[in-house]
């Protein structure tokens, strides 16, 4: 029953009904399935992350250091809980194991002694005087304790006195005897456990959550001047999904005040956590050189509320009070890393779109541009040259080429001077392919340029990838120059298989085949594309010659020119794919691989298949 106005400030005393046996339930239904393996595994992983990044981040990036401060303490409870559920197949029959947790001077050390009835835990004025977890195992057999060093890893078991000040990687855990033959704490491991809320905790917190995550039962000792502050009750809610029995002692208060005090803490308590509070022990409010040690009547109540707490203590529950664990904390350890997954999600589909604009503007620009589109006129040319006369047609060729051949050498003269590459004849294709790619690099720039968010971790994530970009933008111009060469001169023989396969259809209907030979204009045209090829012209000059356009006319009539049609379209639709090969090749896989370059200290880098698969699985 709670505390009440009416009742007597320090109740009567309660006979305990401990034996001197296990004192608690022993369902023993855990399975090695309880708290499956991977999870262990992927909060180990996330949490050395969240530590890895506090310790890279700068100073002046206080914000976020607080904000992944924050998570920590979740994760530590989390990772020695599940590793608790490992002691479940190693160690299943270890004493009931009692936390005695509370802030700065609450007087966990002296509720110890008190309890014990020895003065074995170091009691001091001095804030902060504990530092260590300090377990007292009440007439357990030494070699029933040796499950603890590898829980306790990587702290260094060491006995109490032995215990530095200066180092907070070290605990101790001792056999005490019991205080009489009949003593209710036989049996049971007592923890004195540091403070949670002064200046130096961060330095030991995990230890306090390692002994909170292994405890059957939780002790919580407040002062009148603690028992508000808003640190007892994030830990207090922390834990509530391990569904601990928890106790609650209130030590130096005055009995006038009892009933305000009582009233208050339920209702933080309330406010906290959804289970009911279990009734406030109080101690009173004691003057210097006065110890516990003559306030038998409050012990015996706290026994008897230990004894009565022990039977709601179900070891087989873990996997259940895990899954709660985790999923009352899993949306906020993970959220860093998702919104790491969704900065470069926004990347690719920046890189897409930049992409599609620029293939789009090659389709307005070129392939659909009535002027510029010149690739199939190439086709044209090559199907005139195979239109020659059987027999004579590769002499033609051959004296053509020859009457051309001072042209010809002017041209590659022309070309050594200028510094121009064979594939300057495709002028208006390469001025466009430029151009699309110039674009890319400026629509990617833009968009890293206007992205500011008032979150200084995604902020951080865009800033450092806009100084990649920039820095490989000159090496990706040069690669994508590199392929645009190899692609202009691996697209030919399509155009090549363009003209044969003209030329073939026109081979099945001979009358026409025949009929175009004999014309003037084929010979003319013939001579035409052969400077095309030699480079006596360009393409727009061969495109308007006349001899070209009464040939081009001749072979668009009837079932041959939709023949034709649909060939220029597939040739089309070739050169666009490739296109778009060359821009995926040259710059498409080394932009959305960019963020793999960042620094990776100053990230999860947890590869969002990682993070689905654990999610997927659940625990």
């Amino acid at each position: 029953m709670p505390n009440t106005p009416s009742r007597a400030p320090f109740p009567a005393p309660v006979e305990p009904r401990w034996r001197n046996a296990i004192v608690y339930n022993l369902g023993w239904s855990a399975t090695p399935e309880a708290v499956p393996p991977f999870m262990l595994s992927f909060l180990r992983l996330l949490k050395s992350r969240y530590e890895s990044l506090l310790r890279q981040l700068p100073e002046e990036e206080e914000r976020r250091r607080l904000e992944l401060g924050s998570v920590l303490p979740s994760l530590w409870l989390a990772e020695s809980f599940l590793e608790r559920g490992e002691l479940e197949r190693s160690a299943p029959r270890r004493p009931l194991q009692i936390a005695v947790l509370g802030p700065t001077q609450a007087g966990k050390s002296s509720i110890i002694n008190w309890l014990l009835q020895k003065d074995l835990a170091k009691v001091s004025p001095l804030a902060g005087f504990t530092v260590q977890p300090q377990g007292f195992a009440v007439d357990v057999p030494a070699e029933e304790l040796a499950w603890a060093e590898g829980y306790f890893r990587p702290y260094t078991r060491m006995s109490r006195d032995a215990l530095p000040k200066d180092r907070y990687d070290c605990f101790s855990l001792e056999v005490v005897p019991a205080a009489e033959r009949r003593d209710p704490l036989r049996g049971t491991v007592l923890w004195d456990t540091p403070d949670f809320d002064s200046i130096d905790a961060d330095d030991y917190r995990q230890s306090v959550l390692r002994v909170a995550a292994l405890a059957d039962l939780v002790l919580l000792v407040l002062s009148k001047d603690k028992y508000a502050d808003l640190s007892v009750w994030e830990l207090m809610g922390l834990l509530e999904p391990l569904g601990q029995p928890t106790l609650l002692c209130l030590n130096k208060v005055e009995p006038a005040s009892l009933p305000a005090l009582a009233t208050s803490l339920r209702e933080k308590w309330h406010a906290a956590r959804r289970d009911p509070p279990r009734p406030v022990i109080a101690l009173p409010y004691l003057e210097q050189g006065e110890g516990l040690a003559s306030l038998a009547e409050p012990r015996a109540q706290l026994l008897a509320e230990l004894d009565q707490a022990r039977r709601a203590v179900h070891r087989d529950r873990l996997g259940a009070q895990a899954r709660a664990l985790v999923a009352a904390h899993w949306a906020r350890w993970v959220a860093p890393v998702k919104a790491e997954h969704r900065f470069q999600s926004e990347w690719r589909a920046l890189v897409d779109t930049a992409l599609r604009d620029s293939l789009q503007l090659y389709q307005r620009d070129y392939l659909n541009h009535p002027h510029h589109y010149e690739t199939f006129q190439r086709a044209l040319a090559e199907l005139l040259t195979l239109l020659e006369i059987p027999g004579i047609g590769g002499a033609l060729l051959a004296a053509r080429k020859i009457v051309t051949w001072p042209l010809r050498q002017l041209t590659k003269l022309g070309q050594a001077v200028t510094g121009r590459s064979p594939v300057a004849q495709d002028g208006a294709e390469l001025a466009v392919l430029n151009q699309a790619a110039q674009h890319l690099f400026i629509r990617l720039g833009e968009s890293l340029l206007l992205r500011h968010d008032d979150d200084a971790t995604e902020q951080g994530w865009w800033r450092e990838l806009a100084a990649l970009f920039r820095d490989d933008k000159a090496l990706l111009k040069q690669r994508f120059d590199q392929r645009v060469a190899d692609y202009l001169r691996s697209f030919r023989p399509e155009i090549d298989r363009t003209a044969r396969r003209l030329y073939d259809h026109l081979r099945e209907h001979p009358a026409i085949l025949n009929g175009l030979r004999a014309t003037r204009a084929t010979t003319d045209a013939a001579a035409l594309a052969v400077a095309l090829h030699t480079g006596g012209i360009g393409v727009q000059d061969f495109v308007i010659a006349p001899a070209v356009l009464s040939l081009t006319s001749m072979l668009a009539e009837g079932a041959l020119g939709r023949f034709m049609d649909r060939a220029a379209a597939e040739l089309k639709q070739k050169q666009l794919a490739a296109v778009e090969k060359l821009f995926r090749d040259a710059l498409y896989g080394h932009l959305v691989r960019l963020p793999g370059r960042l620094d990776a200290s100053r990230r999860f880098d947890i590869p969002p298949e990682t993070l689905a698969a654990v999610e997927a699985r659940g625990l």
